[in-house]
């Protein structure tokens, strides 16, 4: 399991500019059951993917897919982690 970590290096403006195609990314995701959540930082410097990938090379390969990443809007750090104790019925996303 991995947690990535957006952190914004452009303005709000830039950030809104192309949040509508990263939307389409998540999606996309989402949809091939690569991200489990994801959701903006309060306050407001950037976001973070929940992620079941199966490695990093995995995760390294679909955030270069996303247009924060291709319009250098955000720097991305990668978290990777093994849920030893989790909430009955999270074991489906492990």
């Amino acid at each position: 399991m991995f947690l990535v970590i957006l952190r914004y290096q452009k303005s709000m403006e830039e950030v809104e500019k192309y949040l509508d195609d990263h939307v389409v990314f998540l999606e996309k995701y989402y949809s091939l059951n690569k991200f489990i959540c994801s959701g903006r930082q309060n306050p407001r410097t950037g976001g973070i993917i929940l992620s079941c990938g199966k490695d990093k090379e995995e995760i390294n390969s679909i955030i270069k897919e996303d247009p924060f990443y291709k319009k250098d809007i955000a720097k991305y750090e990668i978290i990777e982690f093994i849920p030893t104790k989790y909430k009955d019925g999270f074991e489906e996303f492990i």
